[in-house]
């Protein structure tokens, strides 16, 4: 039996790692992304607005690594949401459900004391390639 290997994937329309990971990690039919953040990948700063432009961007960078490792969001299988306060999750659903649209994957959301840079949400992704 052949043993798949790991292969880095990165994308110049998404924020660069800002440590010690990657932006994704493809094995085999899979495709395993980091979280990401609000980050605008042109300019290196946080989006401005709130919740919902937050998780427009987070979608969208999350978008172009899916893109890169030979996958979409339609192939998305399970996702996590990490929200910094809970009490924002209508505004949240209703701008993820705009990318999400037909047979949604998966999901799990969880409140946290804090996300990297002070985001609002930081969204990961497990999909299938191809």
């Amino acid at each position: 039996m052949t043993q798949a290997r790991n292969e880095v994937v990165a994308s110049d329309a998404a924020p660069k790692a800002i440590g010690p990971y990657s932006q994704a990690i493809a094995c085999g039919e899979w495709l395993f992304t980091s979280g990401q953040i609000a980050l605008d990948p042109a300019t290196g700063p946080v989006v401005p607005g709130g919740i919902a432009e937050q998780t427009r961007r987070v979608l969208d960078n999350l978008k172009a690594v899916l893109t890169a490792g030979g996958s979409s969001l339609d192939r998305v299988v399970k996702t996590t949401v990490y929200l910094k306060d809970l009490a924002e999750f209508g505004a949240m659903n209703e701008a993820y459900a705009a990318y999400f649209t037909g047979n949604p994957p998966a999901r799990s959301t969880v409140e946290v004391a804090r996300l990297p840079r002070d985001v609002r949400v930081e969204i990961d992704a497990v999909a299938r390639r191809g």
